[in-house]
């Protein structure tokens, strides 16, 4: 009897040692493990359950094993079957809060995750706990482009918390006003040719803003890549992280302009070893313009064609009636300007000459019949072999007196013969006669 009233003071006593205030934290240890709860035995005169999804990661695992010691939170001494009610999270959420106090009270930086947007603000993740960053407070400047921060890690400042309204207000604004307070420390910061890192923050028409921490760099459109591109949209989005070089630091108006493309090698530097004059190569369509097409050659380098080597046969075709966005053709090199940084194409010279096919067809003094398909004062344009074009120039049409009699008696679609007077494939020229057919004919009687 006397060793059991040794062991009952003893316990006693180790339990008078013990915080016995609901919501106060002690350490436990992991005895029983079931399908739901778990049990622990923290010294006190009965054990405590907990449900067992408390003890769930947030990977869906289970953190603990049997033998193990975890901190809980003391709910319940005994509830009405004689059990203990512990609190695993809430052992958990009191530990965080003490540490975001200390925080608080240092002043010093904590990183979060800013998990979505709200009335006023967003939602950011602190150590598993939610807090609050309203937006007046997300930059330096107020600005209604904010949802480029979603799903960042960012660096804030504790401004307010309140454990009884279990609310936490955060600051982004703090922290870059104190990483920008320094004048010589900025300009250091964004020197000529530094790297830098940023979210896309803006697309607008002309370019990119980056939001660099306190900072808002341009990204001008044409330094965005070596290729041409009609919008900054082909190539970033709202929230993207960008690494970006700095072109210019204007330490008067703080402003920062930056580069994308220059941080990748020249393409233009491969120019000589990838392209030769005169040489065809394949190539994708890249942009179509109304004055003509840009062909992607690879390894960023693009090529023009303009309107007029597109067709052989109508040299101010709609370049979409020839070519579709992403089509692969052939193309041909007939020049390289180093000064403009230039590489124009010829996409008909890939293609058979209608010109030179008509030349080794036919002969001057041959007798076509052909459509007419337009006629003006100078003379009426007829359709031949290959969807080239004829002339028959007015003073080729009738003796002088009557020229203007005889085109006056044509239409646009009627049957006519001539006879060719002249075939110039180099100047794309066929020109054709009628009244010199009359003596033709008359010479042959």
């Amino acid at each position: 009897m006397e060793s059991q009233t040794e062991f009952e003071t003893l316990f006693n006593d180790s339990i008078n040692n013990v915080d016995m205030t609901p919501g106060s934290i002690l350490t436990a240890k992991v005895i029983e493990i079931g399908d739901d709860y778990v049990v622990i035995n923290a010294g006190l005169k009965s054990e405590g359950v907990i449900p067992k999804n408390q003890f769930i990661d947030s990977n869906g695992e289970l953190e603990i094993n049997i033998g193990d010691s975890v901190e809980v939170t003391l709910d319940i001494i005994e509830d009405g079957y004689g059990e203990t009610i512990m609190s695993r999270e809430k052992a958990k959420r009191t530990k965080v809060w003490s540490e975001l106090e200390k925080i608080q009270n240092g002043k010093e930086i904590i990183q979060g995750k800013v998990c979505g947007k709200v009335k006023g603000g967003f939602t950011v993740e602190l150590m598993n706990i939610k807090a609050f960053l309203p937006g007046s407070l997300v930059d330096i400047r107020p600005t209604k482009e904010t949802d480029y921060i979603e799903g960042k890690v960012l660096d804030f400042k504790i401004i307010k918390m309140d454990k009884i309204r279990n609310n936490i207000v955060l600051s982004r604004k703090a922290v870059l006003m104190d990483q920008n307070s320094n004048p010589d420390e900025v300009a250091e910061k964004y020197t000529e040719g530094k790297t830098v890192s940023g979210f896309v923050k803006n697309l607008t028409d002309y370019g990119a803003f980056i939001d660099l921490g306190g900072i808002d760099g341009l990204l001008h459109i044409t330094d965005i890549s070596w290729r041409r591109i009609n919008h900054p949209s082909e190539l970033l989005k709202v929230g993207d992280q960008a690494k970006v070089i700095v072109l210019k630091y204007d330490t008067e108006k703080n402003r920062v302009s930056l580069g994308m493309k220059q941080l990748e090698d020249d393409p233009w530097n491969k120019i000589p070893e990838k392209l030769v004059v005169n040489e065809v190569y394949k190539g994708k369509v890249a942009n179509i313009a109304d004055y003509g097409v840009f062909v992607d050659l690879g390894d960023n380098i693009e090529g023009l064609i303009r309107t007029a080597e597109l067709n052989w046969t109508n040299k101010n075709i709609n370049p979409s009636k020839v070519v579709n966005l992403g089509d692969d053709i052939e193309v041909k090199v007939i020049e390289i300007d180093d000064d403009k940084r230039r590489v124009s194409l010829s996409h008909k010279q890939c293609l058979d000459n209608p010109w030179i096919q008509f030349a080794e067809n036919n002969n001057k003094g041959d007798i076509l019949t052909s459509n007419i398909k337009s006629i003006t004062d100078f003379g009426i344009f007829v359709g031949l072999d290959g969807g080239i074009d004829g002339l028959i120039h007015i003073t080729d049409l009738a003796a002088e007196s009557k020229q203007e009699e005889a085109i006056r008696s044509y239409k646009k679609g009627d049957e006519i013969k001539s006879i060719i007077l002249s075939i110039d494939s180099e100047r794309e020229r066929v020109s054709l006669g009628i009244k010199q057919l009359e003596k033709t004919s008359a010479a042959s009687e």
